[in-house]
């Protein structure tokens, strides 16, 4: 107690409310920069859902409601291969090996994706898991087991690729073309809807982009070894130390580097190369050591089914060729009498003002003991041409981009068509390669060119009957030119019609490869997204197996093929009955099978 009057010393702990809004304040922890606030708790803990894209090559994953993803990772390491394949083994006992791989992978990639990238709880958080249209349903399980058993996750939701990413546009219908690692899927979507009858693929994707890169680097690169001393490396000249690019030093992080970095897509060659002159090689000198002269009469096919036999120890084989062998230029039969390697090189080098790059690589494990890196010489042609391997089509098998899009707008339906093409949208790495959309703009209008009038040949006999018409399986898409419109292009050219102009170049500025994450984090903002499953449904349904009460005999697999979404067993949706189904049929029969589909419906 303090005599009286003695003034009283004010308590330094004040408790009144402070004027100042704690949100203003910078010392508040927030939990995602785009929030002002951490009040946003729910059941589960807080609401921002956790957004994982897995690839088979790179995974990407964040938080809900955020513009780009948290962490981009390669799941076993950038020299790893792919965690899947789109083959399966042959045997049953070595595809289940792999499937066990495969688990303790996926398990150690999404722990990863908690407790490193994200740094929380998972039993707090809800899971979007973008999915792959055709992605394995065996893979999906496995990683809703380990979400649900392992990490204890609240609930996994399911939603497409496509879908997502056109949804990050601001758009609801659109033909999505996803160029990934694996394959190029395209997929129209119409209000929200994926098609998924009408889906088109192609393995012309990044993988193959990638073995055609390291095979023209194998091919027709230069590399320098470190000099084995400071000496010979003030007198021995560079040009003497030029060898053949070794197969160990071109790694899958270092040919993903260049891939990334270095190359780009050029100009089709038939617009950079208007005449029809016989093209004649140059006589400028170059230090890449010249190939050994190979067989003109070789196919595409040949180099590139020569990469995929593992059992070749060739240097030559085992460097996965697939080489073009009719690249579309005027001229290119003048090339026949020489080498067909040679014959490429001197048509891109002929078209191509891209400069050489030195990349400094390590060297291999026998040439460690000089001073230094050793010295990648990339061709600047190599670099500009490496991407018309995707491009290059005309196989059943192996359509091009541009052909997978065709192919698709056939099979749409034709009030359909010219809506899809004014709104394609490119997603995937791959479409991340710079000048990759306007060429691909380019390849669209060309295959839609009117055919060139056949060469008549005098007949000795005279026939009364008409000559057979060429083969058009485009030329129901020719009215379509005008109204070909990408929305991501980023060098659009000028458009004719009014629905081009509002669509082309018209989608925000995320790059490609994060689109279909943007969608997903958007999704989970708004509380949207694919089909959801909970836990509470994934242990009833995993009770019921281990009871018995489900019969097991006729589907090993029963419990996924009930709770995971799956589009490819699930029936399509009844829509109207045929117009000229059955022209016979009176008015009263037509009423009733149109009201017993819309009761089934």
């Amino acid at each position: 107690m303090s005599a009286p009057g003695t003034p009283q010393r004010k308590n330094s702990f004040d408790l009144k409310t402070p004027t100042v809004a704690r949100v203003a304040s910078t010392s508040v922890i927030q939990s995602s920069p785009h929030y002002a606030t951490t009040r946003r708790h729910s059941l589960y803990g807080v609401e921002d859902r956790i957004i994982i894209d897995p690839g088979s090559r790179i995974w990407k994953v964040g938080f809900s409601g955020e513009g780009r993803p948290r962490d981009v990772f390669y799941p076993g390491g950038s020299n790893d291969p792919p965690l899947w394949s789109l083959g399966r083994a042959a045997d049953a006992a070595e595809e289940a090996e792999k499937e066990r791989i495969l688990d303790v992978k996926l398990e150690k990639s999404l722990r990863s994706v908690f407790y490193d990238s994200l740094l929380t709880d998972p039993k707090a958080r809800k899971v979007i898991v973008v999915e792959h249209p055709l992605l394995p349903l065996c893979i999906k399980d496995a990683m809703a087991r380990i979400l649900f058993e392992n990490l204890q996750v609240p609930s996994v939701s399911f939603a497409s690729s496509h879908v997502l990413s056109l949804l990050a546009v601001g758009r609801i219908t659109g033909l999505v073309v996803d160029c990934g690692h694996l394959e190029s899927v395209a997929l129209p979507i119409f209000a929200a809807r994926p098609m998924y009858p009408l889906i088109r693929t192609t393995p012309l994707a990044g993988a193959r982009l990638t073995s055609h890169l390291r095979a023209l680097l194998l091919l027709f690169g230069t590399y320098l070894p470190p000099p084995t001393s400071l000496s010979s490396a003030a007198n021995i000249p560079a040009a003497n130390r030029a060898t053949r690019v070794p197969q160990e030093v071109l790694t899958d992080s270092v040919v993903e580097e260049i891939k990334a970095r270095c190359c780009f897509v050029g100009d089709s060659l038939g617009i950079v190369n208007n005449d029809t002159r016989d093209v004649t090689p140059g006589d400028d000198s170059s230090d890449i050591v010249e190939p050994p002269p190979s067989d003109a009469t070789q196919s595409e096919s040949d180099y590139s089914l020569a990469g995929r036999e593992s059992n070749i120890s060739s240097h030559r084989a085992s460097s996965e060729f697939s080489i073009i062998s009719n690249p579309r230029i005027p001229g290119a039969d003048s090339y026949r009498g020489e080498g067909h390697l040679q014959a490429v090189e001197t048509l891109y080098k002929r078209h191509s003002t891209a400069t050489e790059l030195r990349m400094r690589v390590l060297p291999p494990v026998s040439q460690q003991t000089g001073t230094g890196l050793g010295t990648l010489i990339i061709p600047g042609w190599v670099r500009e041409r490496s991407a018309e391997v995707l491009f290059e089509g005309g196989d059943v098998d192996e359509c091009s981009v541009a052909e997978v899009i065709l192919d698709t707008l056939l099979k749409v339906p034709l009030d359909l068509r010219k809506t899809l093409a004014s709104s394609i949208l490119m997603v995937g790495g791959t479409s991340m390669l710079p000048g990759f959309i306007p060429r691909l703009q380019q390849e669209l209008l060309r295959a839609l060119a009117p055919l060139p009038a056949p060469a008549r040949h005098p007949s000795p006999m005279k026939s009364d009957r008409p000559p057979l018409p060429q083969y058009d399986p485009y030329a129901s898409l020719r009215p379509l030119v005008s109204y070909f419109a990408i929305l991501n292009n980023p060098n659009p050219q000028p458009a004719t019609t009014a629905r081009a102009v509002a669509n082309v170049g018209k989608a925000p500025a995320f790059t490609p490869a994060t689109m279909a994450w943007v969608g997903g984090s958007l999704a989970g903002a708004l509380k949207t997204g694919g089909v959801e499953v909970n836990r509470e449904q994934w242990d009833m349904a995993e009770h019921r197996d281990e009871d018995g009460s489900m019969d097991m005999s006729t589907d090993t697999d029963s419990r996924p093929h009930i709770i995971l979404p799956d589009w490819t067993r699930s029936p399509l949706p009844a829509g109207a009955p045929p117009a000229n189904a059955n022209p016979q049929a009176s008015p009263s029969s037509v009423r009733l099978a149109s009201t017993q589909v819309q009761v089934s419906a």
